[in-house]
């Protein structure tokens, strides 16, 4: 959930016809209760990119898909070792056998996008891999952090 809002600040914004017309489209295609919850969603969200964009240290949750042939040799053992080098920021990992003789691995990792770019890298480059992909995000647009904090020494 995130943060409650304790006060609000009220101001105009001028829009012209067009992308008013658009952006009330939006609000009721995505089920927003008025335009402003819709103009916080999105200031929250490029405001979060934003950081996410600039800061390596930024608090991060990605989704790594991963397409593969279940016969290539050694993939699944290759999989799980990769798995096991990122263990503190792999926090889920769902197999699905696809029709044919393909799979797909979705991951859930989550700590500083630094660590975490390199992870996804590292699970796309497991050789037997055919296609990988990966989605960042900010758990702090939900209200939530990664928890992933390094000791400093005195």
């Amino acid at each position: 959930m995130p943060p409650r809002r304790t006060s609000v600040t009220r101001f105009a914004i001028s829009l012209d016809r067009d992308l008013a017309a658009r952006l009330d489209s939006w609000v009721a295609l995505r089920n927003s209760r008025s335009r402003s919850e819709a103009i916080r969603f999105l200031v929250d969200r490029e405001l979060a990119e934003s950081k996410l964009r600039s800061d390596p240290d930024a608090d991060t949750l990605a989704v790594v898909l991963l397409l593969y042939r279940h016969d290539a040799p050694n993939v699944l053992r290759r999989l799980a070792s990769a798995q096991h080098r990122w263990g503190e920021h792999v926090r889920s990992s769902t197999h699905v056998h696809l029709p044919g003789d393909a799979c797909a691995e979705i991951i859930v990792l989550l700590g500083k996008r630094r660590e975490i770019e390199r992870a996804a890298e590292d699970l796309r480059g497991v050789k037997g891999v055919r296609e990988g992909r990966s989605m960042l995000t900010s758990p702090s647009l939900a209200g939530g952090r990664s928890g992933h904090r390094h000791p400093h020494r005195s």
